[in-house]
């Protein structure tokens, strides 16, 4: 009793609950799609180790966010899984480093001018890089579904990691997403050792994620802390299923589901801007 009338006379329950509803009505009302976002792309993020940017982009594209603030609130979002994901890659020696040190260069040079370019055009150029964006979804999609059908293929000689990993840094700061899908599978299907491959990219992705959302803040500030807040929210409602369902999925069962998802929005984008 003694415990109860203390906690009723002197916290304060009002003042919370009015400041409750202060923050509820201030809310985007798109927030419920952000947080939708952030759990799909958990989601498959947690089941294939790769997707979370093409994935909460391509559902962020619908809702109408600004371009650069959607790709911002991602690559800050994302930061914190990536860097957990990357030490643990390289804890259990999965990382090549002489794979790393080539990519992590030409990565960030890519994010950061990604970056640049989104935050000073994303406004203006709208109307012209959002169908831009709903098309480059598409080929990623498309690119992933063709993947699950795709055998090992012999080890080949490939000279272009860093062209490959700034191409993959820029189009991963300026598109939301697609550092996973473009450099991992192209070195995969060029024949390199999976395991070393994700982890390699895994460390890299964090620098070059961390790059992006360091840009972004400078140019842009924290205006979109809102969808940042969304897809942590919705990120941590889907960790636990993530985790049950990770490797447990067949690879090529992942991919196509993956391509589909990504195609299924992608489409619906471009129908809304035609």
């Amino acid at each position: 009793m003694l415990v109860g009338h203390f906690i009723f006379s002197y916290v304060p329950f009002r003042e919370i609950g009015e400041e409750s509803l202060k923050i509820y009505h201030s809310l985007d009302s798109n927030f419920p799609l952000m947080v939708l976002a952030g759990f799909i792309a958990q989601l498959v993020d947690g089941a294939l180790g790769m997707g979370y940017g093409v994935t909460s982009t391509t559902i962020l594209l619908s809702s109408g966010i600004n371009l650069a603030s959607i790709s911002g609130s991602i690559h800050t979002a994302e930061m914190f899984a990536s860097g957990a994901s990357g030490y643990s890659h390289y804890k259990f020696g999965n990382v090549n480093m002489k794979l790393f040190k080539i990519l992590v260069i030409p990565g960030i040079i890519g994010a950061v001018l990604g970056a640049i370019l989104l935050s000073k055009f994303g406004d203006t150029h709208a109307a012209y890089l959002k169908p831009i964006m709903a098309v480059y979804t598409l080929f990623l999609g498309i690119r992933i579904f063709i993947n699950a059908f795709r055998s090992q293929k012999n080890p080949k000689k490939f000279k272009r990691y860093g062209l490959l990993a700034g191409v993959g840094g820029f189009l991963d700061s300026f598109g939301g997403g697609g550092w996973g899908p473009i450099v991992t599978t192209t070195l995969i299907t060029k024949g390199r050792h999976p395991k070393y491959v994700i982890g390699s990219v895994s460390l890299t992705e964090f620098f070059v994620t961390l790059a992006s959302a360091f840009t972004f803040f400078t140019m842009l500030g924290v205006s979109h802390w809102q969808v940042i807040i969304a897809l942590i929210i919705g990120g941590f409602l889907a960790a636990p299923i993530a985790a049950k369902l990770a490797g447990r999925l067949p690879r090529k069962t992942s991919f196509i589901l993956l391509g589909i998802l990504v195609m299924i929005w992608s489409f619906r984008i471009l129908v809304k801007v035609f």
